[in-house]
């Protein structure tokens, strides 16, 4: 049943891989995938390395683990673009729902965008696959709305590269960004004043006049 308590070792798994994961972010952030070790990520993490080499058996391994855990999060926001929502409220949610996933997972996105630029050499094939898939089942959904005349007509895959860039863009280039707002750093205001500028922006493009 849903409500039953989790078994005492699934619950301690669960915990040993989260703090595996979030000092591989870290390690891997700081030193690159090849200048990384196994034994850094026990000590950052505070488990011994048996215990990391216990849930992950190499360092790839925990890499993927990462890109997987990514990935995972993009695809909590996509949920709001769902057929049963009006393309307005549709947008605004995911918008803001990216951006602030990326507010809170910075070193995990700048992690990503650096694996993307040196070859995606640990984007697995499944992982691939996966982004496409769930790309088609959101650019159907667009598709729905074109054609019962919520949407002007267009490219929603265009559309989607266009929200992805720009909802990444404050984390992955946050000086460039915080540079061009005349801040030292980004704070959560400045997450919500981009969710409402993107989301408004694009709203006027691809919603019929009323």
């Amino acid at each position: 049943m849903a409500n039953e308590r989790k078994d005492p070792e699934e619950k301690i798994r669960e915990r040993n891989i989260r703090l595996i994961i979030k000092a591989g972010i870290e390690v891997f952030s700081r030193k690159g995938y090849d200048g990384t070790r196994i034994a850094e990520i026990a000590e950052t993490s505070g488990l011994p390395k048996a215990n990391v080499y216990y849930y992950f058996s190499s360092k790839e391994e925990i890499y993927t683990a990462i890109i997987t855990h990514l990935i995972a999060g993009w695809d909590d926001a996509l949920k709001f673009i769902s057929p049963d929502r009006e393309p307005a409220e549709a947008f605004r949610l995911y918008i803001r729902a990216k951006l602030d996933y990326t507010r809170k997972n910075i070193a995990e996105t700048r992690l990503f965008a650096s694996e993307i630029i040196q070859g995606a050499r640990f984007l697995k094939k499944k992982d691939r696959q996966h982004m496409r898939d769930i790309t088609d089942r959101h650019v159907a959904v667009i598709e729905g709305w074109i054609a019962a005349g919520k949407m002007l007509p267009v490219d929603p895959r265009h559309l989607f590269i266009m929200l992805w860039a720009s909802t990444q863009f404050y984390a992955e280039f946050e000086p460039v960004a915080a540079d061009g707002l005349k801040k030292t750093r980004l704070k959560v205001e400045d997450y919500d004043k981009a969710a409402e500028t993107i989301a408004e922006t694009v709203l006027r493009g691809v919603l019929p006049a009323r």
